[in-house]
């Protein structure tokens, strides 16, 4: 098992811990010269809070927590493809790199909705663009996300 992976199983535990805490199945890690960090789990419900997605508030957190808003030198695992809120706050904080397993398009599909490549989207008209790896344990990350919503609906 290759390091990416290692950390994107670390992802999708936090995912499995958000399903448990009464949230939606996302989670985040976020890695510098290969440690952890700092984890987050969506928390939507449990803060009552929409815009508290996993990689959102992870980024939210850490950067009022350590001081540290240039985020080069770093790099965020999300279980799924990060929305475009999330991506938004990568190009703000200058994510140097992003690492996901399940795409926009895969939940969308379990969703039963047409689905786009967020990430690739704010990027591409952003300032910024992180080094993107998709498709890391993608079908353990589809895994969780069709457990979930065949009993829940999104948001």
């Amino acid at each position: 098992m290759n390091q990416d992976e290692l950390f994107m199983l670390e992802a999708i535990n936090l995912s499995k811990l958000a399903v448990e805490h009464g949230n939606e199945p996302f989670g985040a890690v976020l890695v510098k010269d290969g440690k952890i960090v700092y984890t987050n789990e969506n928390r939507i419900y449990t803060c009552t809070d929409p815009t508290f997605h996993a990689e959102a508030g992870l980024l939210r957190r850490f950067c009022a927590e350590t001081k540290i808003t240039d985020l080069q030198e770093y790099t965020l695992y999300s279980s799924c493809e990060p929305c475009f809120m999330c991506c938004g706050a990568m190009v703000w904080t200058k994510l140097g790199r992003l690492v996901y397993g399940a795409s926009d398009i895969d939940l969308c599909k379990i969703l039963g909705v047409e689905g786009a490549q967020c990430c690739k989207i704010v990027f591409k008209h952003s300032g910024w663009y992180p080094q993107v790896t998709s498709g890391v344990l993608r079908n353990e990350c589809i895994e969780v996300l069709e457990h979930y919503f065949k009993k829940h609906s999104k948001g």
